[in-house]
């Protein structure tokens, strides 16, 4: 089977969209989805600077979202032929946390989904000469018109939903929403700060208002400021001098919870600062280096805590959101903006410079 991709070949270089040769169908515990739209995450993006840990060449993508066109059988195979789905990340389904309903912290899961889990002796995805590709990046590889994926990884979703707007649910706007939800557990009223004004951030002030929390938003940029206010958010600049006794004033003595995207020293001192006692950081985003701590920020029952995928089981969580949205509640949607596979190269330089919160790459356009 033969179909169009966009490929990594190297870890400077552009993506290239090029043919590739399917040489295999799903095994049991596998599915062949159509790929109907896939997310741009920063995820992706950071291969490049991985310090070559996670392998190339490779095809990337990992929100992807589609129709399902063979299985593979098996004990998993609880989706069907033609079942629309939404494409979520990888786990081993075993280990203790995976048994825990804890997926997102699966003993495998760095393996799985960003360095090369799950190899074959006999690549069945190659191109079009027949050279081998890196193994299925978060079990999905979904930047190309046909994916090859773990069924575990797929939800099924209502047909009647949009998928061109589904594939961001399946990670980015996940974690945001999630860490509230999931993590937090944000309810009326609670006082939420939020750092970083991207696509999880502004996932997490959606959900905030949807439950009726109160989120202030902390950014650089005026136009996701504007963004997160139309969200429901208070904003904050974050070259706002001050910055938590401002948002100690904003939330009525300090955040009860605060979220970090952005992975700066400085903001998140400024996050820790800033919580009430007994508050909770939690960090989505990968430190580059070291977080040095200022004097004082861990007092008084502060906890500083990671959350991946917020906290998430997909099968669970995903069709929350999607409720919300069709209820208007979580108007994701309002920060997509689509390219033709093509345009792999115009979308990562637009998500780059900041032009675009959310690209969603459309394979068959």
């Amino acid at each position: 089977m033969r179909f169009r991709a966009a490929v990594l070949r190297g870890y400077t270089d552009p993506f290239t969209v090029e043919d590739v040769v399917l040489r295999a169908g799903p095994a049991a515990g596998e599915l062949l989805v159509e790929i109907k739209a896939s997310g741009m995450c920063r995820t992706d993006l950071a291969v490049r600077c991985s310090a070559g840990r996670s392998p190339l060449p490779a095809i990337l993508g990992h929100e992807g979202a589609g129709v399902v066109v063979a299985t593979g059988g098996g004990p998993e195979d609880a989706i069907g032929t033609g079942d629309h789905v939404v494409l979520s990340f990888d786990s081993c389904g075993h280990c203790p946390t995976c048994r825990a309903a804890a997926p997102a912290y699966c003993d495998s899961f760095a393996a799985l989904n960003l360095f090369g889990g799950r190899k074959e002796d006999t690549p069945r995805l190659t191109d079009a000469a027949g050279g081998a590709f890196a193994p299925r990046w978060f079990g999905q590889s979904s930047f190309a018109r046909y994916a090859l994926v773990a069924a575990r990884t797929a939800v099924r979703v209502d047909p009647a939903l949009p998928l061109a707007l589904l594939g961001p649910l399946g990670c980015g706007f996940l974690t945001g929403a999630g860490a509230v939800l999931n993590t937090f557990r944000a309810g009326p009223g609670d006082p939420l700060v939020v750092l970083g004004a991207g696509a999880v951030g502004l996932a997490a002030v959606m959900a905030a208002t949807a439950t009726g929390a109160h989120a202030v938003a902390v950014d650089r940029h005026p136009e996701r400021l504007a963004l997160a206010e139309r969200f429901g958010a208070t904003p904050l600049p974050a070259t706002a001098a001050g910055l938590p006794e401002r948002i100690r004033r904003l939330t009525d003595g300090g955040a009860r919870y605060a979220l970090d995207t952005t992975a700066d020293p400085a903001l998140i001192n400024d996050a820790l600062h800033a919580l009430r006692p007994t508050g909770t950081l939690g960090l989505v985003a990968r430190l580059p280096g070291t977080l040095p701590l200022a004097p004082g920020t861990l007092d008084r029952g502060r906890t500083v805590r990671h959350i991946c995928e917020g906290d998430a089981v997909p099968a669970l969580l995903i069709p929350r959101l999607t409720a919300l949205w069709q209820a208007g509640r979580f108007p994701f949607d309002q920060l997509i903006r689509t390219y033709p596979l093509d345009a792999v190269n115009e979308a990562e330089r637009d998500s780059d410079a900041g032009r675009v919160v959310k690209p969603v790459l459309l394979p068959d356009t």
